[in-house]
């Protein structure tokens, strides 16, 4: 299946919001979806990792450089969000529901620094 991610990129960053609202899965769900991938639904961030997978994408090792259309999930921390985190690398920074300071979109986050995995779509 193509995937056009300069369309998903745009879509991400024309839908943007100012802060957080708590539907980072939603937005990069719709973001991929707006290149044209269906992705299966589910309600946590944290369990898009084999949807993704599903779809065509395929684990990034750890460490790799970023591309633009990289998709991190990102599991919860003790005392954060339970559904995790999910979000698109535009090629300049992290965005899901916002423009985010890094890939880790809190201050919990960026502190407890859970286990995520990036996917890429080739």
């Amino acid at each position: 299946m193509s995937w056009n991610k300069s369309a998903a990129i745009t879509y991400l960053r024309s839908h943007a919001l100012g802060s957080s609202h708590h539907e980072c899965a939603k937005y990069t769900r719709k973001a991929i979806e707006a290149g044209g991938i269906r992705l299966e639904r589910t309600h946590n961030a944290k369990d898009y990792g084999p949807i993704l997978l599903r779809a065509g994408f395929s684990e990034v090792p750890q460490g790799s450089t970023l591309i633009s259309g990289d998709v991190a999930v990102i599991q919860p921390y003790q005392g954060g969000n339970p559904s995790g985190h999910m979000t698109m690398y535009d090629g300049t920074r992290w965005i899901s529901d916002f423009s985010q300071r890094s890939m880790y979109p809190g201050p919990g986050y960026r502190k407890m620094h859970p286990d995520f995995k990036i996917y890429r779509m080739h």
